[in-house]
């Protein structure tokens, strides 16, 4: 029966990538289309009322009239609705919430989740990434098999409201004809408790025929070598003979693919990125072996992009997708079906492509270390340490970098807080590589650097062990979507993992 539906949705997957290459050609009346759809849905909304929505013609009225929004100004209405009033951003009242703490900010961002954006958004993103695997490898047998998904958990607000991680809302909503392809049980996959969800998922899964597996890196790793701990393999395709692409998603992978490669070396199993958030869903890699994501510009978001240069402006300019150009960096506003308006998400993206319209996530808007003039990104971070554990063939757990101030005629530089699954042999050799590779990628960082007059040679601090769980777990932030700040401009997450220390 399994087999038969698989060669079912096979031919189905193959309709529907017709479709996603109709939008990829003329992504632009996809996007005006969704647009008006959005405002002549929410125009009898309190923000549609405020903001005049009935009156809005096309984008550059919506400009006009409907000014940038940020959590901040948000939130007022965003906790009416949580408190139950109706009508507030959207038609009726939202049950939904996907819980999200971010990495700069400790306080929980709760953004609406309506049956709309689950069904025109992450449900029929999580088809079209199955129709994109398809499309490459015939054979991916995704519904003659199990998928494995790491999922979040959820908790009850009160008034009939719900919240928890994206993943764990999906994964409720998951629909039933969907749920026998699906491994663990959902009461596991569910699990609030992350040590013994671990344990757990190990348990159930190791006897599937696992397919594909989806979730962040760090929680994906942190399974797998439970499954190599209690099955005595010596890599995942030994226990998953089947296993064909793994989905990745939330941080920058380059700091864990050579571990992900260690153990599934098989070169059959293909590592795609996804661009998922708390906000929606918005890229997806269609090409295994092609840089960037595509753009998803049919899912219930209507995007606009703000110019690098322009971010800090008071008013800044915000274009549409015909507007932007290959290899130029922009901060991402969305407006949702979900109720997100004009909504500054705080990433920062870069177009690969334009033909069709690729991208890839650089940083956040406020995500860079810039102490000493060198704007250093955690996009430049990922890729540098990615580069140099390769050459030297160990493994980066997680990391943060955080400033030592120039202080007393001594130069500052950067501390790089390491925890490594095997440490280099020279770990001086490993971080001078490191900085040198830091002055290729950033311009600026290497003109700080010169000579060693205001900003000497980063420095790496090993941590022990299981330092970065037990910060996430005394700021409650272990599990879910929780991710390790990369770069700080201050010491204070420094100061706290020295005390863990």
């Amino acid at each position: 029966m399994l087999q038969l539906t698989d060669k079912i949705l096979y031919q189905y997957f193959r309709q529907r990538q017709k479709k996603i290459e109709a939008v990829i050609r003329n992504p632009l009346h996809y996007q005006n289309a969704l647009l008006r759809l959005i405002l002549d849905s929410n125009q009898n909304t309190e923000f549609g009322k405020k903001y005049d929505f009935c009156a809005i013609k096309n984008q550059r009225d919506y400009q006009k009239a409907c000014p940038l929004q940020y959590y901040e100004s948000l939130f007022p209405s965003i906790e009416k609705m949580m408190d139950d009033a109706s009508n507030i951003l959207v038609p009726g009242t939202v049950q939904w919430y996907a819980k999200s703490s971010g990495t700069t900010n400790a306080r929980s961002k709760y953004i609406p989740v309506t049956k709309g954006s689950l069904k025109y958004g992450h449900l029929k993103c999580a088809w079209d990434a199955a129709s994109h695997i398809y499309n490459e490898d015939p054979a991916a047998k995704l519904f003659a098999n199990k998928s494995l998904i790491m999922g979040g958990s959820l908790e009850d607000l009160g008034h009939n409201k719900m919240a928890g991680d994206i993943s764990a809302i999906i994964l409720h909503h998951f629909p039933k004809i969907g749920r026998g392809f699906y491994t663990p049980s959902f009461e596991t996959a569910l699990w609030p408790e992350w040590d013994e969800k671990i344990k757990r998922t190990a348990q159930e899964t190791i006897r599937e025929k696992v397919t594909l597996l989806a979730g962040v890196p760090t929680w994906t790793l942190m399974l797998l070598r439970e499954i190599l701990n209690v099955t005595g393999a010596e890599y995942i395709t030994d226990v998953w003979p089947d296993l064909r692409s793994y989905l990745h998603g939330g941080v920058g992978f380059a700091p864990y693919r050579n571990e992900f490669r260690k153990l599934i070396p098989d070169q059959k199993v293909s590592f795609r990125e996804v661009y998922n958030a708390s906000e929606g869903y918005f890229a997806m890699q269609n090409h295994r072996d092609q840089d960037g994501m595509l753009l998803l510009c049919d899912h219930g978001i209507y995007y606009e992009f703000i110019p690098h240069k322009n971010i800090d402006d008071s008013n800044p300019e915000c274009l549409d997708i015909s507007q932007v150009d290959e290899g130029q960096k922009y901060a991402l506003v969305i407006t949702t079906i979900s109720g997100l308006y004009r909504y500054v998400i705080g990433d920062i993206i870069e177009f690969v492509s334009t033909r069709p319209y690729k991208i890839k996530v650089v940083g956040r808007v406020h995500d860079s270390i810039n102490v000493f003039g060198e704007e250093l990104s955690a996009h430049n971070t990922d890729k540098a340490i990615g580069i140099i554990s390769d050459r030297y063939d160990v493994q980066v757990k997680d990391y943060t970098v955080a400033p030592l101030f120039i202080k007393d005629g001594q130069a500052g530089r950067h501390e790089w807080y390491i925890e490594f699954e095997n440490r280099p042999v020279d770990l001086n050799a490993f971080a001078t590589d490191l900085d040198t590779e830091l002055q290729t990628l950033n311009s600026d960082y290497a003109a700080k650097r010169s000579n060693d007059i205001a900003v000497e040679c980063l420095k790496i601090i090993p941590l022990n062990q299981g330092t970065f769980e037990a910060w996430l777990r005394s700021n409650n932030r272990y599990g879910g979507q929780s991710k390790i700040p990369r770069v700080k401009n201050d010491r204070e997450m420094a100061e706290a993992l020295l005390t863990i220390n």
